[in-house]
C-alpha cells in the first residue's frame, strides 16, 4: 500500500470518528443538558438528531419517565402522641434539566438523598397535626393530596424535579405496640367467645328441658290411651268370652280343657300328681264330661 493510499485511509478514519463523536440523539423519554467544558449552554436540548462539536461539548442525559422513590418505614408520631411506622412511596420526574443537574449532577441516588428528607419533615409534620383515626382513615387521602401540593413548588425551585404523588403504602403500629393490641383483641374476642358459649349452652338447657318436658307429655298421653285402649280391648275380650260362654257352655268348657290338656302335656316327661276323679280329667273318661 502506498503512502498515499495510507494516508487517505487514515483520513478517513478520523472523519468517521469525528463524525461519530459529533452526532447524538436525544429519545422522547430522556432530557438533556449541553455542557461545553462544563459549562450549560443548552438547558433543554429537544427530542432528536443534533451535532455537538467533540472534545468541547459534552452532552448529558437523564431519564424523562416517572420515578419511584420507595422510601425506608419511618417513626411518626401522631398528636396524640401515638407512634406509628409508615412505610410510604414518592412519584417525580425531572421537569428543568438544568437545575437538576446543577443540584444534583444528574445522580438519581444523590436527587433521592436531597428529596427524601423534606417529604419526610412533610409526612412528620401532617402526622402531627392528626389523630390516628384520621391519618388511618378518615383524612389520609387529604393528607397526601396536601403535602404533595406543598412540596411540589419546593423540588421544582430547588432540584428542577415535578413532586407527582407522595402514598403511604402501610401505617403499621410499633411492634411492642401491636403485641398488645393483638392481646386485648384476643382476650376482647375470647370474652364475646364465652358470652357466646354461655348463652348457647343456656338456650341448649332450656331446649333440651323442653323437650324432656314434650317427651314425658307424649309417653304420659301414649301410656294413657294404651291402658285406654288395653281396657277396652280386654272389656271387648271378655264380652266375646261370655258371649261364647253363653252360646254353648258346655263346648266352651270342653274347649278351654283341650287347651289345658295341650299346654300340659306338651313337654316329654312332664309328671302331674292329681286324683282320678279330678275336674281336670273328666272329658279324658267321657266325651261328654260326665262321670
Amino acid at each position: 500500500m502506498s503512502g498515499k493510499s495510507m494516508a487517505g485511509l487514515v483520513i478517513t478514519l478520523l472523519v468517521l470518528v469525528v463524525g461519530f463523536n459529533s452526532l447524538y440523539i436525544i429519545k422522547e423519554t430522556d432530557r438533556a443538558v449541553l455542557l461545553r467544558f462544563g459549562e450549560i449552554v443548552d438547558p433543554d436540548i429537544a427530542p432528536g438528531l443534533h451535532i455537538k462539536i467533540p472534545v468541547v461539548n459534552k452532552v448529558r442525559k437523564f431519564d424523562g419517565r416517572v420515578q419511584t422513590l420507595d422510601a425506608q418505614p419511618q417513626a411518626y408520631l401522631t398528636i396524640e402522641k401515638k407512634r406509628l411506622i409508615v412505610d410510604s412511596f414518592i412519584k417525580w420526574r425531572v421537569v428543568e434539566p438544568q437545575k437538576y443537574y446543577t443540584a444534583t449532577s444528574g445522580d438519581q441516588f444523590r436527587a433521592a438523598e436531597r428529596l427524601f428528607p423534606s417529604v419526610d419533615a412533610g409526612l412528620r409534620n401532617q402526622f402531627g397535626e392528626r389523630t390516628l383515626t384520621e391519618v388511618v382513615s378518615g383524612e389520609r387521602d387529604e393528607l397526601m393530596v396536601e403535602l404533595t401540593a406543598t412540596l411540589s413548588d419546593v423540588a421544582r425551585e430547588e432540584l428542577g424535579i415535578e413532586l407527582i404523588d407522595i402514598r403511604v403504602k402501610k401505617i403499621d403500629l410499633p411492634q411492642e405496640v401491636s403485641n398488645s393490641v393483638y392481646d386485648r383483641m384476643r382476650t376482647e374476642r375470647e370474652r364475646e367467645a364465652r358470652e357466646l358459649r354461655s348463652r348457647g349452652q343456656e338456650l341448649a338447657e332450656g331446649i333440651r328441658a323442653d323437650a324432656d318436658r314434650q317427651k314425658a307429655v307424649i309417653e304420659a298421653n301414649a301410656y294413657r290411651d294404651a291402658q285406654q285402649l288395653r281396657g277396652e280391648g280386654d272389656a271387648l275380650a271378655a264380652k266375646i268370652y261370655a258371649d261364647a260362654y253363653n252360646q254353648d257352655a258346655e263346648f266352651y268348657s270342653f274347649y278351654r280343657s283341650l287347651n289345658a290338656y295341650k299346654e300340659a302335656f306338651s313337654q316329654q316327661g312332664d309328671i302331674m300328681v292329681l286324683k282320678p276323679d279330678s275336674d281336670f280329667f273328666r272329658y279324658l273318661g267321657q266325651p261328654d264330661g260326665n262321670r
